[in-house]
């Protein structure tokens, strides 16, 4: 996946998660958590997604690198297979 495909679906997941907000006012580089209202079990839902959609084991330890956009994209790309 490119880096844009990985951030469209990050976007789109976080869509379903929290369905009210608003795609396009995610900043890249802003504490997700924080700028989207994300509740613990939020964010857990979120790790769960990518991991259902990508196939990347999260361990717990590297969540605080998914907490922004720019970070999740940059950690699921280093961890994917190259194409």
């Amino acid at each position: 996946m490119t880096e844009s495909e990985l951030q469209s679906l990050i976007v789109q997941l976080l869509g379903e998660i929290a369905p009210e907000i608003d795609p396009k006012q995610i900043e890249p580089d802003a504490n997700l958590r924080e700028q989207l209202d994300l509740d613990s079990m939020d964010f857990q839902n979120y790790v769960i997604a990518l991991h259902e959609h990508t196939h990347v084991d999260v361990p717990e330890r590297d969540y605080a690198k998914l907490q922004t956009l720019s970070g999740a994209v940059a950690y699921l790309k280093s961890r994917l297979p190259s194409d």
